[in-house]
């Protein structure tokens, strides 16, 4: 039998509840964030663990999220690749946000007149090495008015391909997430404007209102970052699952006994063998930059396992202090990674576009 003093608790929370759901709604609140920083002391204070609140924040916002009336005009768009696993996504966001959708597969040419030219707004989502064909092809049927975005993993050679190919608005972007999420809540998708940007307010606007974030930046820079965020992190990932499948370790008996650490490694290189290999490739050799990068990171990684063959604690020790200093000090792993880029591709910096020039 439940205790009147927890039932009556229960009925006080679900009163505050209701008046947290009713602000939220009502008021344009900081960020789950912030919130969750503003409140941690008093949290520590009442010996709640953080996660408890950030439960009750992240919850809210997604269900604010989704009882808002878009009140956007359903919008006609065609998605290029609607039936693959990302453009299933966009699919399923759009058609719940009201819009009307349209899909075209590689067997659909012959409608495209139709499911193009009257199409206000067109999503490309297509395998890397067919995207900027796709681009080309896309255009042709295109109305001056209509906005085109594709979601690819590079942005400089599709967002040329489009600027180059339509006179219409244009953007870039990239979803960093997988297909596998249900909805835009907590993912960040990164933005590279092209042309007319004001056109694709609307859609920006539909992706932070379902609780996305919004990361701004040139399609060159996007690129430069990406050859470390992705092409490397696959890489050494791929790496170690090909290692572990060729020694035939037993994985499950190895997590019965692992750190914590290790079986989150090893969930997330099941997780990167549990997707499409072309994907994981394509990620891989998509410019060659990322092939070069790459190279560098097998040349470390050798030289490293020839220390270790020669037992050279001395040499290991100070690899591992040079990087220590680099993971401590801040402002010089912040500065890092554009003056790496930049000394290999010999690039000029490109300026940050803020979002609210969008």
């Amino acid at each position: 039998m439940i205790p009147d003093k927890l039932k009556q608790t229960d009925q006080n929370i679900i009163e505050l509840l209701r008046d947290r759901l009713s602000l939220q709604a009502t008021s344009e609140l900081p960020s789950p964030e912030e919130q969750l920083a503003y409140i941690a002391p008093q949290l520590a204070q009442a010996g709640i663990p953080e996660f408890v609140w950030a439960s009750i924040i992240n919850s809210h916002a997604i269900t604010t999220q989704s009882s808002k009336v878009n009140n956007v005009k359903p919008m006609q768009i065609t998605i290029i690749g609607g039936l693959g696993r990302m453009g299933r996504f966009f699919t399923q966001q759009l058609l719940a946000a009201g819009h009307n959708v349209s899909i075209l597969e590689n067997d659909d040419w012959q409608y495209a007149d139709k499911l193009l030219n009257q199409a206000d707004l067109v999503l490309i989502s297509v395998p890397i090495e067919r995207t900027v064909d796709v681009i080309k092809r896309t255009a042709k049927y295109l109305a001056p008015t209509t906005g085109i975005c594709d979601i690819t993993s590079i942005k400089t050679q599709p967002v040329a391909a489009m600027l180059a190919h339509h006179p219409g608005p244009v953007i870039g972007l990239h979803p960093m997430f997988g297909p596998n999420i249900k909805s835009f809540s907590k993912q960040k998708v990164v933005v590279c404007p092209g042309r007319e940007n004001h056109f694709f307010q609307w859609f920006l606007d539909f992706i932070k209102s379902e609780g996305g974030e919004l990361i701004v930046c040139t399609p060159e820079e996007h690129d430069q970052m990406m050859v470390i965020i992705q092409a490397t992190q696959h890489f050494s990932r791929f790496s170690l699952g090909v290692f572990l499948a060729q020694e035939r370790v037993d994985i499950e008996r190895s997590l019965s006994m692992s750190s914590p650490s290790y079986r989150q490694e090893i969930d997330i290189v099941k997780r990167l063998f549990a997707q499409n290999p072309n994907l994981c490739v394509d990620i891989m050799l998509a410019t060659e930059e990322r092939c070069q990068e790459i190279r560098f990171l097998a040349e470390t990684y050798s030289r490293l396992a020839t220390l270790v063959e020669k037992q050279d604690r001395a040499a290991l020790i100070q690899e591992f202090e040079t990087a220590q200093t680099f993971f401590t000090e801040e402002k010089t792993h912040l500065k890092a990674l554009p003056t790496i880029f930049n000394q290999r591709q010999k690039k000029a910096d490109e300026p940050q576009i803020n979002l609210q020039q969008l």
